[in-house]
Order: structure tokens, then C-alpha cells, then sequence
């Protein structure tokens, strides 16, 4: 089976993905009189693009784990564009925020900023803990920015422009980080013309939906003894063909999700290092513990040159984003990166700090890990009792159910998919579904056990309720 390439797969215009049906439903059930005269003026100020505009509804609170909308109605949330590590309105980030406005709000870009520095700092030391080489770090204000970095940075340092990526992955809006990406809905070739030239895309690692068709056991694993890492041999057959590629750019556990084979990474870094190609990880929704490890990549023992953080650095307040390389990559002094104006803002600088600190004294990355592994148990005994579930996967707090009409087959479920998230969400669960068919659960590193297991029982029900055609 060949990988499906963005022209091959459906378009979706703007009626389906945020006026379908089953959406315009569950609004006239769920909006009062007030919501309804908010989303008609975001409707008429904002200029529209797929999946944000219209709106669902509107939101009045976030705290913690919880969003409430201007009706009143509170949501677990379990998707918060993975800004929402340390949960919403932390008070420990918003009092270091309040805190650095009433002594340095701003650092012009030639002007060094001590919170700034402190940052890169610690995050070139936790560079250095996964890659064993020291790092050095550039801040963006966002994340498509911070992979257009890595980009330019993997050019200078490689004398290439070539790249290679993945089909069905996503780096960023921005023109060169929708280039490397895989999703159709920002490659759209007949709506923006031509991409950035030397963008090369393959097949992903994806094992239950094997694009190389090769077969998985009942638990979704690989017969490694049978398909042999034939989508890690692409990687290097294609590097070796090419000659020239400057960089391979991945997200190290697929968000929708997809983890990696075994030994997958280990291939990929080997003919990178044969090629004389680097290996970039966008880790901007996988990094900072989601999964339960700081960084996605440690699970896999991969060491890249390059690693891309963004969304969560943040706190979920302030947007923050960076790139961090190895040390000896930094041979672009003559040349702008990133000449960005809040580069070494120290507000920003401050709620990452204050993030950073979070994650260590809750000690979130490993509440990740536990509550994660509790939930993927559950989630196994879940797929026992409907059908609908294919397959489950997932690492940390970065979960999945791939439902299917039939499991043989593997048929996508998509309108099964999205009853089933409408169905939640009016029971006070938010997640989202991606691919169509897979409900993806990204919920916050703060998430208790027995809040984990709230969401999962709505789930169980949800499920059910599907299944029985209700």
C-alpha cells in the first residue's frame, strides 16, 4: 500500500470541518443567547481558515484542568492545543509573570536580558542530557517559527537545502514549516502555489496502519522479524539516493498518536550520521513530559542535532518558542536566523522559567508517566468492550483510540469518531479527534488519577452510547 499523499486525500472545505452537522447540533442544544452574539462577532472580525473559524463556542474561564464556556458549562480539558502542561492559570507562572512586569518588561534585541540568558541556559543543560553534546538556544515567538530556524540552521551548517520529511505530519503554519509538513490542509498547492523547493516527504513510521502494509499483532505491535524497520530503510535509502539532504525533520512520537517501532530512531540517527544529514525533532507537542520522559526522544535513546519546544513552554499563558542545536552547529553569525523582536523578552522568559520549575517541583513528568500508563490500561480493557476501537496507543499523557466500523478491515469510523466527541463534550469532556477517526487525548501533566478516570468512565459511556446507535 503506497502512502497516501495530501492530493490524494479528501479535501475539507470549511462546511465540513467547522460547520458539520453534528456541530451545528450540539451548538443549538449547548449555546445560550450571549455565546451566540460573541461567535457572531468573532465570526465577522476574524478573517476565517479551516478548523478555527467559526468557532465552537466561547470560553470565560481556564483553571487547572478546566475550560467553562460563557454559558456556565465546565469542560475537563483534554486537548488545550498542548499549551496546558502545568495546567491553565498556574498560580506559580502568573506570579512570576506580575512579578518580572514590575522589573524588566522588555530587551531590545542587542541588549543582553538576565532571564533570558538564565533560560537558554537551562534548556541548553537539558539538551545536553539527551543529546550529550552542549547546546545553545535561539527564542521565537511561536513554534512554526522556531522550526523555520532549525531549517535555515540546518542549511548553513550542512551547506545543503534539501530536506526530508513526512507525509501526515505537521511543524507549523509558517511558509517553510508547512512545507516540511505533511497536512494537506496547510500544502494546499491549488490554493497558496508552490511550497519550498527541496521539501522531500516519505511514508511515516505508523504501525497499525502500516503504509508499507505489513501486518501487526492483536495488541498493534510489529512483527519486527517480518517487516524489518522497512519505513526506518526508506529514510536511509532516500538519503543515500539524494545525496544532499540537509536534515530530516520529525515529530519522535507522532501527535496523532503513532509511536515508533523499536529501533526505529536508532536506524533513522545511523544513516543521518552516515549521510552527513541532521536529525531535527520537533518535540512542541511532545516535549516538557507529555509523554512522560522531558523529551519524547529519550524514550527511544535517539540523539538529534536539533530540537524545536514551543506550546507549553509558555505556561499556557504567554507564547514562547525556541530553537536548541548543538553547540558546534552555531555558524550562522553572520546571518539572521530569526530576527525576532521579542527574541530575549524576559516576561516571557520569566513564565518558561517559572513552567520549567513546575514540571520539576510537581514532579509532572513522572505523574505523566503514571497516570498515563493507568489510563492506557484502561483504555486496553475499553477496546475489549466496543468494537468501535481498533486499536490503542499512546505513551505518558499522549493517548489514542483509532475507531473503525470494522476491525478487519480497519475502515475508518469518522462519523462514529465525531459522535462520540460531541457526546463528550456534553458531558464535560473536550478532547479532539484527529485523521478523521482517532480520538486523541492530550490532557495537562497535572491530571489526577482519579480525574483521569472521570474522563475515562464519560468515555466508556460515550462509547457505548455510539455503539448502540442512540
Amino acid at each position: 500500500m503506497r502512502a497516501q499523499k495530501p492530493q490524494d486525500q479528501p479535501s475539507q472545505s470549511e462546511s465540513d470541518v467547522n460547520q458539520s452537522p453534528r456541530r451545528r447540533q450540539w451548538q443549538e442544544q449547548h449555546l445560550n443567547d450571549a455565546t451566540r452574539t460573541l461567535l457572531a462577532r468573532d465570526n465577522a472580525a476574524f478573517l476565517h481558515q479551516s478548523v478555527s473559524t467559526p468557532c465552537l463556542s466561547a470560553i470565560a474561564k481556564a483553571n487547572g484542568i478546566w475550560i467553562e464556556d460563557t454559558a456556565g458549562r465546565r469542560y475537563m480539558d483534554f486537548h488545550g492545543n498542548n499549551v496546558h502542561h502545568v495546567g491553565y492559570a498556574h498560580p506559580d507562572v502568573v506570579v512570576a509573570i506580575k512579578r518580572q512586569l514590575d522589573t524588566l518588561t522588555f530587551a531590545p534585541r542587542r541588549f543582553a536580558a538576565d532571564r533570558a540568558v538564565e533560560l537558554a541556559e537551562q534548556l541548553g543543560a537539558r539538551f545536553q542530557s539527551l543529546s550529550g553534546h552542549a547546546g545553545k538556544v535561539l527564542f521565537t515567538t511561536g513554534g512554526s517559527d522556531a522550526v523555520e530556524v532549525a531549517i535555515k540552521l540546518a542549511r548553513v551548517a550542512t551547506g545543503r537545502f534539501k530536506t526530508l520529511s513526512f507525509w501526515d505530519s505537521f511543524h507549523g503554519a509558517g511558509f517553510g514549516a508547512s512545507s516540511v509538513g505533511g497536512e494537506s490542509l496547510f500544502r494546499n498547492g491549488r490554493a497558496i502555489g508552490p511550497l519550498l523547493p527541496g521539501t522531500e516527504h516519505i511514508a511515516p513510521f505508523g504501525c497499525y496502519r502500516c503504509p508499507y502494509g505489513h501486518a501487526v499483532d492483536a495488541n498493534g505491535q510489529p512483527h519486527l522479524d517480518t517487516c524489518r524497520l522497512a519505513c526506518a530503510s526508506m529514510v536511509r535509502y532516500v538519503l543515500e539516493r539524494e545525496g544532499d539532504i540537509a536534515a530530516v525533520i520529525a515529530e519522535p512520537a507522532r501527535a496523532i498518536p503513532f509511536i515508533p517501532p523499536p529501533g526505529y530512531w536508532k536506524a533513522v540517527r545511523e544513516a543521518c550520521t552516515a549521510t552527513g544529514a541532521l536529525l531535527i525533532f520537533d518535540e512542541i507537542p511532545t516535549g516538557l513530559g507529555k509523554t512522560g520522559r522531558f523529551f519524547a526522544a529519550e524514550h527511544d535513546a535517539a540523539s538529534p542535532d536539533i530540537v524545536v519546544l514551543g506550546k507549553a513552554l509558555g505556561g499556557g499563558i504567554l507564547p514562547i518558542a525556541c530553537c536548541i542545536a548543538r553547540s558546534d552547529l552555531d555558524q550562522a553569525g553572520n546571518f539572521a536566523l530569526g530576527h525576532y523582536t521579542h527574541e530575549k523578552n524576559p516576561v516571557t522568559a520569566a513564565a518558561a522559567l517559572a513552567t520549567l520549575e513546575v514540571i520539576e517541583r510537581e514532579q509532572l513528568v513522572e505523574n505523566a508517566a503514571r497516570v498515563g500508563a493507568c489510563a492506557l490500561e484502561r483504555l486496553q480493557d475499553m477496546k475489549a468492550k466496543h468494537s468501535l476501537i481498533g486499536d490503542v496507543r499512546g505513551r505518558g499523557l499522549l493517548l489514542g483510540l483509532d475507531l473503525v466500523t470494522d476491525r478487519s478491515s480497519k475502515l475508518a469510523a469518522n462519523d462514529a469518531a465525531e459522535r462520540v466527541m460531541y457526546a463528550a463534550l456534553s458531558r464535560g469532556l473536550s478532547f479532539k479527534t484527529t485523521m478523521g477517526n482517532v480520538l486523541t487525548l492530550t490532557p495537562p501533566l497535572i491530571t489526577t488519577h482519579a480525574q483521569m478516570g472521570t474522563a475515562l468512565d464519560i468515555l466508556d459511556e460515550c462509547l457505548a452510547e455510539v455503539s448502540r446507535g442512540d
